[in-house]
């Protein structure tokens, strides 16, 4: 009877592995990659990872990347309303707060998850259905910026570990946008980061906790030439770009 019994154990432990999900994706240090949020996609350019808006494109669009042997990020505001959006009527005056200089954008009330957690599940969710690799949500230092909530550290990191909760238990990997002084709390909650101007500012030294895990620190200047941040990517191991501040098309790489 023992044997049966064995069979039956080995059985099951066989589907078991061949019936997991797939481990989510982890990208490097140094990996290229491209990042466009406006104008029309250029899918001809010779990076093996894509940034791109998650509402404006379609799983046609992800799909065809993905033969072009891409992957890609689905770029969704998570700590700000947009006016625009075609749920932006979803969410209550209550947590909707001050602009955050962008023309039609507010901070959240992050402190509520009770509200918010359901509304950016459905736009993870949309991002899973699309077929992205990851997602890269925007606005989560809102602690740090005349919010209009008297929000704190620690409702910050509550918050971003919420998102990428969200973002891990549908399979994608997530990544920290800026949110620097909380970099040493999240590293381990994050699969990469995603930085503007750290090299402007004087702060990418902030980001070598990314690189010593093994993650991708995908960094972007807009205004300083090449030759004044490119050696210091290289030496630290960023991921670096410079682009126009409209996210287009264009871009000069490291």
């Amino acid at each position: 009877m023992l044997l049966p019994a064995l069979l039956a154990l080995l059985l099951a432990l066989v589907t078991a592995c061949t019936t997991a999900p797939p481990d989510r994706w982890q990208p490097k240090p140094g990996t290229d990659w491209q990042w466009q949020l406006s104008g029309r996609l250029d899918k001809d350019v010779d990076a093996p990872v894509y940034d791109i808006e998650g509402f404006d494109h379609s799983a046609g669009t992800v799909a065809d990347l993905h033969r072009r042997d891409r992957k890609v990020i689905c770029y969704l505001s998570v700590g700000a309303w947009e006016d625009w959006r075609p749920d932006a009527d979803d969410f209550p005056r209550s947590v909707i707060g001050r602009s955050n200089g962008w023309k039609g954008e507010r901070w959240l009330d992050i402190r509520r998850p009770d509200v918010l957690e359901p509304l950016l599940a459905k736009r993870f969710d949309m991002c899973r259905d699309k077929g992205f690799d990851a997602i890269e949500p925007d606005n989560v230092d809102g602690y740090a910026n005349r919010s209009g909530f008297p929000l704190t550290a620690a409702h910050q990191l509550a918050f971003n570990r919420l998102v990428a909760r969200l973002a891990h238990e549908r399979g994608m990997a997530v990544g920290l946008k800026n949110d620097l002084d909380q970099i040493p709390q999240l590293v381990d909650d994050f699969d990469f980061a995603v930085n503007e101007q750290c090299a402007q500012y004087e702060e990418c030294g902030e980001l070598t906790p990314f690189i010593r895990a093994g993650k991708a620190v995908f960094h972007v200047e807009y205004e300083l030439p090449r030759e004044r941040f490119c050696a210091t990517s290289r030496e630290l191991r960023l991921s670096s770009l410079r682009k126009e501040m409209e996210l287009t098309a264009w871009r000069e790489t490291c």
